[in-house]
């Protein structure tokens, strides 16, 4: 059936493996996307939204590098929200609410639109390897599909037990039956595998909720979008989600289930999110508590159908219906499914290359949950990342690797490799050290012209962005050389409540100061003028104000940056040998023989080595 071998055969399309073969395809590869149901292409297993802290970043890196997340979540977007605006630009966050079922049909849409993507739907359940490199898959239906490189994304369906109460059954989410055959295969390549745990909450019919009782949830005045390109527009409309919470009497119904809930009586033995516990876990870990909060959100713009954010469970259904029927706002809640837990087979990723790469199987990548990630955008960067290096490798060009000082999804992959994860991985602004050079403004700046010399980014959005970076810098520019009297500026300092000068001094002095914006800097004589002859708009006029107010704070990251790529040039040979260096510790040296750092940097960040074991390294590498 398949006489051709592909150059990259994605497995599973879900968020990481629809970006893998979106970016495969895109750099020219012959692209085969495998996956058990075509109609669940980039299916929202859990919320329907996109972003958020830290997660809104990686999706504004992923638009800015060429993918397609940013695209989807604009044209199936409901709600637009930039979180954390009360706080530095390096904390702002983008959200959008999506229509769940847009949001998988504009993937279908594009997937399909793009050129050297086939489609086939079967399991995988066997891989083909020959002298420790990957050549193809196995099918269910005994078919065997020959490739040069295969992207593992398998999410939750490797093994998949669902969980509701005292009952389980097999799948990899609610009508979908789980995959077999994988892990047993790569187990016995030598591969370590563990079990991971993860939940969803009920769906339950708005129609039955009463939102009278409830604190309305509305989008911003005036909404942004997630991609940079011209395909997008911001919402015109949007829909509110809603907020309300449990209470003490629902914290005492739920516990009356907890002789029966899988996750207290020992029948889930994995570890489950910490920074997204079920409605149980959180009464349980936080007994002083009388109340959490719950999230209300839409599923779309024409269903009825509303997810339960904040109440995750795999409670039995009968406690979970009559809790939640004494939530405010719920007590006549009609359900349209229950919550449930589902446990899934993963592979500890330190078992990866920076690449995503396997250590012991050349040509095969693991991207996504199987890496012991949770989340729609930390899924999403690993196919990406995951597809341009497959891509890269079949071309024999160099790998593309993101610093930590680059982007988040650099963090995301440094930190899964480097440190692993025993329970599910998920991004925070807290987990990067250089959060003021990676801002979610800023990303097509810092990675668009990476995108462009991999041949993703197109001519015009490189131009675009060239632009912007002029424009922004002629700006700041004008603000650093042109003075301003104390005549014109000490009424607007007055009014503002900040010091008044005595004498002439530069713009970029004053617009720094914090007690004043840019609408007021555009009150300075000559600024409005210098903004409509040069064309500049309020994207570059934001882009100017971050760089006047956090000047000091980004050029000392930029400073501890350049120290910190110092020793990520600092290469280590593959296959050193840790062992002979009797300087350094026993930990040390099991930890670096076990991940094999490529560099000094890397070495650094792996638990257990100190700074007295990178000393031993330096001396020996002559440094």
């Amino acid at each position: 059936m398949f006489k051709d071998i592909y150059d990259v055969i994605v497995v599973g399309g879900g968020h990481a493996g629809s970006e893998a073969a979106a970016a495969s395809a895109n750099m020219g590869c012959k692209t085969l996307l495998i996956t058990m149901n075509l109609q669940n292409i980039a299916q929202m297993s859990c919320n329907p939204a996109m972003g958020g802290i830290a997660k809104g970043q990686i999706i504004r890196e992923i638009d800015a590098l060429g993918g397609y997340s940013g695209i989807v979540s604009d044209k199936s977007a409901i709600q637009f929200k930039m979180l954390n605006k009360s706080k530095g630009p390096a904390m702002w966050s983008p959200r959008v609410q999506s229509d769940r079922m847009r949001f998988a049909e504009e993937w279908r849409n594009m997937l399909e639109q793009t050129d050297n993507l086939d489609f086939f739907q079967d399991m995988v359940n066997g891989l083909i390897i020959e002298k420790g490199k990957i050549c193809g898959v196995k099918t269910g239906l005994g078919l065997s599909i020959k490739s040069k490189a295969v992207i593992l994304t398998a999410g939750t369906f490797l093994n998949g037990l669902i969980h509701i109460g005292d009952k389980n059954f097999g799948g990899g989410r609610a009508g979908e039956k789980a995959s077999t055959g994988i892990t047993e295969d790569l187990v016995k390549l030598g591969f370590e595998s563990g079990r991971m745990k993860t939940g969803t909450p009920p769906r339950v019919d708005g129609r039955s909720l009463d939102y009278s009782k409830m604190i309305e949830q509305p989008g911003d005045v005036v909404p942004e979008k997630f991609s940079y390109s011209n395909l997008t527009k911001p919402l015109t409309k949007q829909r509110s989600c809603y907020m309300t919470y449990t209470s003490a009497e629902v914290h005492d119904l739920l516990r009356t289930g907890f002789d029966r809930s899988p996750m207290f009586n020992g029948r889930i033995k994995s570890i489950g999110p910490r920074y997204c516990p079920s409605i149980e876990d959180k009464i349980d870990r936080f007994a002083s508590k009388d109340r959490h909060q719950m999230f209300i959100e839409p599923e779309g713009w024409n269903t009825v159908e509303v997810y339960v954010n904040g109440f995750s469970t795999s409670l039995p259904e009968d406690v979970q219906a009559l809790a939640l029927r004494k939530v405010a706002g719920f007590e006549n809640a009609k359900f349209f499914r229950f919550g449930y837990a589902i446990e899934y087979d993963y592979f500890p990723p330190t078992q990866l290359k920076h690449t995503l790469e396997t250590k012991l199987v050349d040509n095969l990548y693991f991207a996504g949950q199987i890496n012991g990630t949770t989340g729609y955008e930390e899924a999403a960067s690993q196919g990406l990342m995951a597809g341009i290096n497959a891509s890269l490798k079949i071309q024999d060009r160099a790998p593309f690797i993101l610093k930590r000082s680059e982007a988040y999804i650099g963090v995301l992959i440094d930190d899964l490799i480097t440190k692993g994860t025993e329970e599910p991985y998920r991004m925070f602004t807290s987990r990067a050290e250089y959060r003021t050079l990676l801002r979610q403004d800023n990303a097509d700046l810092r990675l668009t012209p990476m995108s462009y010399q991999l041949g993703l980014a197109s001519k015009e959005r490189f131009d675009r962005v060239i632009e912007k970076q002029e424009k922004t810098e002629l700006f700041v520019s004008f603000l650093k050389e042109t003075s301003i009297t104390p005549k014109d500026v000490n009424p607007i300092l007055k009014s503002k409540n900040t010091a008044e000068v005595n004498q002439s001094m530069k713009m970029f002095k004053l617009a720094s100061r914090p007690q004043l914006d840019f609408s007021d800097v555009q009150q300075f004589p000559k600024v409005n003028e210098f903004i409509y002859n040069n064309n500049i708009d309020n994207e570059i006029l934001e882009q100017a104000e971050i760089h006047v107010k956090y000047a000091g704070y980004i050029e000392k990251e930029k400073n501890n940056a350049d120290k910190l790529n110092r020793l990520e040039n600092i290469v280590i040979p593959t296959n050193f040998d840790y062992h002979k260096l009797k300087s350094l510790s026993y930990e040390a040296r099991e930890k670096l023989s076990k991940i094999k750092p490529t560099t000094i940097s890397q070495a650094s960040r792996i638990s257990g080595v100190k700074p007295s074991d990178i000393s031993v390294l330096l001396v020996y590498m002559g440094r």
